[in-house]
């Protein structure tokens, strides 16, 4: 049982999954910190506030609702999303589409005349019903020539 669970534990998804989530928690930190020291006070500049709305409030038949904790978090989630987009998810689509690889043009397919199943056109036999297709309509007659 305990031989199982540590196969389990030690197998790449898990360890793998660890690893992102630890790299996820600390570049979290990272961007929130940039967020909080630069961004933030840059929002208050440009509204002549202070950028720091935590202790906005309103009261409602003597009670108190702090809206302010809200607008700061939600300035913090769009801050934090579009650093992550701009600095970290358009950069890397822009890498993996420099070294992607073209993909190959679809091939072209004909319906088998006694199954009905798609196969290749340039085919010489049904890979599902196994009749031969050498000479029937749809199908090239170089297929002929490769016999």
């Amino acid at each position: 049982m305990f031989k199982g669970f540590r196969s389990f534990l030690l197998r790449g998804n898990v360890v793998d999954l660890a690893v992102g989530i630890v790299i996820g928690a600390a570049f979290t930190a990272v961007v929130t910190g940039f967020v909080t020291a630069f961004l933030t006070p840059l929002i208050g500049v440009a509204t002549g506030a202070v950028g720091d709305f935590t202790q906005k409030t309103f009261a409602v038949a003597g009670t108190d609702f702090p809206y302010g904790v809200f607008v700061n978090a939600l300035i913090s989630f769009v801050l934090v999303a579009a650093v992550i987009y701009f600095v970290v998810v358009v950069p890397v689509g822009r890498l993996q589409s420099r070294f992607e690889s073209d993909k190959p043009a679809p091939v072209a397919k004909a319906d088998c005349p006694e199954c009905l199943s798609p196969v290749p056109a340039a085919a010489v036999r049904c890979s599902f019903c196994t009749s031969e297709l050498v000479g029937r309509t749809g199908f090239p007659a170089q297929a002929l020539q490769t016999r």
